[in-house]
């Protein structure tokens, strides 16, 4: 069972419970972070928690449409995104065709070739806001982290699931 959220070109983006419900703990621990460490008001700190769920999520969106754009650029294109705890998986065609594993690699390099530039973007504007002292600097640091540890880092740990896997079965075969 997953909820509609609605279609991003052409993708379909589903949610299962579980984000929903691990997104509140992410909006939680959030909060009390920004309450407790960074001493912000309390009405403010749940908004700032709000965006650091909009934050991962956008983040984790743009992971996947990084490798919808290498599906599409080798000619198999990706379904529908899936959201799930706090991660997400890209869905392609059941009846797809085994892929060369050229393709196959472009693919599972989208997202964190994604991930990675948006958290250079992202750090980037975290050290100008650092370097301000604005309030806000620490919801760039999160983003740019979130991207760096655990879209494109994390993607590359072989844990049977994600990018990492996908490549190393690749590398695997080829030998």
């Amino acid at each position: 069972m997953s909820v509609y959220l609605g279609s991003i070109g052409g993708i379909s983006v589903r949610a299962k419970p579980s984000a929903f419900l691990w997104s509140v703990v992410l909006w939680a621990a959030a909060t009390e972070f920004s309450q407790f460490v960074l001493k912000t008001a309390l009405p403010l700190a749940i908004i700032e928690g709000l965006a650091i769920v909009a934050i991962h999520w956008a983040s984790d969106i743009a992971h996947q449409l990084g490798h919808a754009l290498a599906a599409r650029r080798v000619g198999h294109p990706m379904q529908r995104i899936s959201l799930w705890f706090l991660l997400s998986s890209g869905l392609y065609p059941a009846d797809e065709p085994e892929l060369p594993p050229a393709a196959h690699r472009a693919r599972a390099l989208g997202g964190p070739t994604m991930s990675v530039l948006i958290a250079l973007a992202t750090g980037i504007i975290a050290w100008a806001m650092l370097a301000a002292g604005n309030h806000y600097a620490w919801l760039a640091v999160f983003a740019s982290l979130d991207n760096l540890v655990v879209l494109c880092i994390g993607a590359f740990l072989p844990l049977g699931f994600n990018d990492g896997s996908t490549l190393l079965r690749l590398r695997r075969a080829a030998r």
